[in-house]
C-alpha cells in the first residue's frame, strides 16, 4: 500500500492504492493533516509517494479545475474492504454519469433490491473511494441532499453536484 496528497482548485485531495488499484480517497479539503488522517485511518506504516498514479493525479485535478471527467472505468478500484452488498451498491453508483442523479431507491432498484434504499445509504456512507464512485450524486427520494459522510458534509455534496450540473450543461 502506498498513499499520496495533493493539491487541487478544492483543497488537498488524499488517494491511497494497493498495487495498481485506487483503494482509498479523500476528498479534498484545507488542510494537509485533515486529509492524512482521513486516509491513513486505521492503516499503519503506508509509506507516501508523491508520483504515485500521476495521470489520475492530473484527472483528478482537472475534474476539480472544471473538466468532465469520466471516473466509470478507470482507475481501477479495490474493493476488498466492502462486503458483497456494499460492491454491488458501490460498482452501480459508478456508472452514474457526471450531471446525473439517482434517489436511494433508485439505485438500490438498479441492484435488484428494490426497498433496501436505507441499507443504500448504509453501504454509500461507507463508501472508501469517493469522487470515483460518485456517492454524492444519490439523493432522498424528496429530493433532498441526504447526509454525506466525506469531509465538509453536505455542503461539499452541493458543491459537487453544482460544479457538475455545470459539466452536464456544457457550460
Amino acid at each position: 500500500m502506498r498513499y499520496t496528497i495533493f493539491e487541487t482548485r478544492w483543497g488537498y485531495f488524499g488517494l491511497a492504492t494497493v498495487g495498481d488499484a485506487v483503494w482509498r480517497t479523500v476528498l479534498p479539503a484545507a488542510h494537509l493533516t485533515q486529509v492524512r488522517r482521513a486516509l491513513l485511518a486505521d492503516l499503519d506504516d503506508v509509506p507516501f509517494e508523491k508520483g504515485l498514479m500521476p495521470a489520475l493525479q492530473r484527472r483528478i485535478m482537472a475534474y476539480f479545475e472544471g473538466e468532465n471527467v469520466d471516473f466509470s472505468t478507470d482507475p481501477t478500484v479495490n474493493l476488498d474492504q466492502c462486503g458483497a452488498f456494499d460492491r454491488a451498491v458501490l460498482a452501480a453508483c459508478r456508472q452514474i454519469g457526471t450531471g446525473w442523479k439517482l434517489t436511494y431507491g433508485q439505485l438500490a432498484a438498479k441492484i435488484g433490491k428494490p426497498g433496501a434504499a436505507r441499507a443504500v445509504g448504509s453501504a454509500l456512507a461507507r463508501n472508501p473511494v469517493p469522487l470515483i464512485v460518485p456517492c454524492h450524486r444519490i439523493l432522498r427520494s424528496d429530493g433532498a441532499l441526504g447526509g454525506f459522510s466525506a469531509p465538509g458534509g453536505v455542503a461539499v455534496k452541493k458543491r459537487m453536484l453544482l460544479h457538475e450540473e455545470t459539466l452536464r450543461q456544457g457550460v
